[in-house]
């Protein structure tokens, strides 16, 4: 109906009957229109001119409407994908530079050996042998002296390695002749022999059961 509204319409020369403008034979009496026809008004051509704009304008407004609300989609999601401006950028993050571990073609990486660290256990002390020994009296090696009856002769075993803990032993190898006493202490370094009779025996000191010294002991009753 707007459409048709919009199309001036003319009159027939012929029969004066109003038809659309589209038409160039009057459907009436079939006269056939001769320019914008007999008895056209202007007023008709302005009231489609009138509707033309409208229409016009609408369509206008309705395109300002969707193009506004199209640009507010658009900043809001602008918004939401924003940048937090209180959290760091990626460009401010300490991001490790991962080319400092690699190595240039024909290199060679260098890998810090972690070698465990054993700790030895000292080894166990060994106590130190005896070498020798030998029998002395007052601080001189003997190996033969003289005693009178009823004589005591202080003796003493001088070992070497000086120092050294040892198992002593003093022996008589005939106590009719002599007897040898051990002196009171923990070492058994210190002897004393004492004449019983006359005649000839000897003494024997022994160290750790291996090492021994010997010495002739010579009893007389003068």
């Amino acid at each position: 109906m707007i459409f048709m509204s919009i199309i001036a319409e003319v009159k027939c020369a012929r029969c004066d009957r109003k038809y659309s403008g589209v038409r160039s034979r009057c459907p009436y009496c079939g006269a056939r229109r001769i320019g914008r026809g007999k008895y056209s008004e202007e007023t008709d051509n302005a009231k489609g001119k009138m509707l033309v704009g409208i229409l016009v304008l609408a369509v206008l407004v309705v395109a300002v409407v969707v193009l506004l609300a199209t640009s507010e989609k658009i900043d809001d999601n602008s918004a939401a994908y924003a940048p937090d401006p209180t959290e760091p950028s990626s460009d401010t993050l300490n991001i490790p530079d991962e080319s400092a571990n690699m190595s240039l073609p024909g290199s060679e990486v260098v890998v810090p050996s972690h070698t465990p660290v054993v700790e030895e256990e000292p080894p166990e002390s060994v106590a130190p042998a005896v070498t020798s020994v030998i029998i002395t009296y007052a601080g001189t090696k003997t190996t033969d002296f003289t005693a009178k009856i009823g004589e005591q002769v202080p003796l003493k075993a001088k070992i070497e390695p000086p120092g050294v803990e040892a198992d002593i032993e003093w022996i008589s190898s005939n106590e009719n002749v002599f007897e040898v006493v051990v002196a009171k202490d923990v070492s058994g370094i210190n002897a004393k022999v004492t004449g019983k009779g006359v005649g000839d025996a000897t003494l024997t000191v022994i160290v750790n059961g291996e090492i021994e010294a010997k010495c002739t002991v010579r009893v007389s009753n003068k």
